[in-house]
């Protein structure tokens, strides 16, 4: 196994990428390939001790910037750090790519370079969320702000199959987001997705609120890339708010700072929970390979953690596992039922 990592496409590029593989490939072995200008790496290299580490470099010599328009820059920059990875993962030379650059790039150049997964209209970027019970997948968060109900339906076959055989849960239940948990509730958009998800062969529970992404109701929830970044951004937000809430009434009197001095591990593990570097990056399922799309202001860990998570999904196949489970019951079902056509037709 081999990750390709966009050295050259986050906020503090290269360095925090050059230092989170050097970390992963230390602590865990991983094989790396460090896609950007070399000078500037081999800059960043020589600054950790790297000897006995399996870190490739590859030259590219432009740079998709975070401002740029997706598809353009693609198709525009053919010597973009982020299309370069890819083409690495086309060609057999790397097995997964991370990159916390431009995400609407990354998921351009996803589908450009490698395709998408026969049976999938549009990839979708799935985030990990801590809950009271465990963890809950949700997606898509951001790839594709206007969805009709088969790209939900295609969601939610993904997410199952990706919190089987990558989270580990036996039986993952899924449900679909709405404003409450009546069938009457929801907009056209759900009401449709809805009826069909119910005719799908996996635990569908029905709909859910935003409360139950947190309280462990379902291990995947489904909902148009719109919804699931706003969800995304407010959950990142209360997390850094609530605490830095806490840091101010601890500071308000001796007795609170008392108090701390006895909790420190209770809040350690509380941060730890909530921090989006424990969990790296988000997968982006539905292309024909592995891709993790991290956040731009990545630290360290963040970079780390995404690799290795990128090399787990490689190494399980799950791509492999999603391609039959669409060929066994999605393609099926559309061949048999006429909700799901006059889905598609619409």
């Amino acid at each position: 196994m081999r990750v390709a990592v966009d050295a050259m496409g986050g906020d503090n590029a290269p360095s925090v990428e050059v230092e989170g593989a050097v970390a992963a490939a230390r602590e865990f072995g991983i094989a790396i390939t460090l896609v950007g200008d070399t000078e500037r790496l081999r800059q960043e290299l020589g600054k950790h001790k790297v000897q006995g580490l399996d870190i490739a470099l590859h030259h590219a010599s432009e740079v998709v910037g975070m401002h740029d328009a997706a598809s353009d820059a693609v198709r525009r920059k053919k010597d973009s750090s982020i299309r370069i990875a890819f083409e690495l993962l086309k060609s057999g030379s790397a097995d997964a790519v991370v990159s916390a650059g431009n995400s609407g790039a990354t998921m351009a150049a996803g589908m450009f370079v490698l395709k998408r997964l026969k049976g999938i209209d549009r990839p979708a970027i799935a985030q990990i969320f801590p809950t009271l019970r465990g963890r809950t997948l949700v997606l898509d968060v951001g790839g594709n702000v206007d969805c009709k109900p088969i790209h939900l339906v295609q969601f939610a076959i993904m997410g199952e199959v990706y919190a089987r055989h990558v989270m580990g849960v036996e039986q993952p239940r899924i449900g679909l987001l709405s404003n409450g948990e009546e069938d009457s509730k929801g907009n056209e958009l759900t009401r449709e997705t809805n009826s069909i998800l119910k005719n799908i062969s996996f635990d569908y529970v029905g709909y859910v609120e935003g409360r139950d992404i947190f309280n462990g109701m379902v291990d995947v929830v489904v909902c148009d890339g719109f919804v699931g970044n706003v969800v995304l951004k407010l959950s990142e937000g209360l997390a850094e708010a609530v605490g830095k809430m806490l840091k101010d009434e601890i500071k308000q009197s001796f007795l609170s700072k008392l108090g701390y001095l006895f909790s420190r591990k209770a809040f350690s593990n509380f941060k730890k929970k909530v921090d989006y570097a424990e969990y790296g990056g988000a997968p982006l399922l539905g292309i024909n390979g592995v891709a993790m799309i991290c956040h731009g202001g990545s630290n360290v860990k963040a970079i780390k953690n995404a690799i290795i998570f990128a090399n787990d999904y490689a190494r399980k196949g799950v791509n492999q596992r999603l391609a039959e489970k669409l060929e066994t019951e999605f393609t099926a079902y559309m061949q048999q039922r006429d909700p799901v056509k006059e889905s598609v037709a619409g």
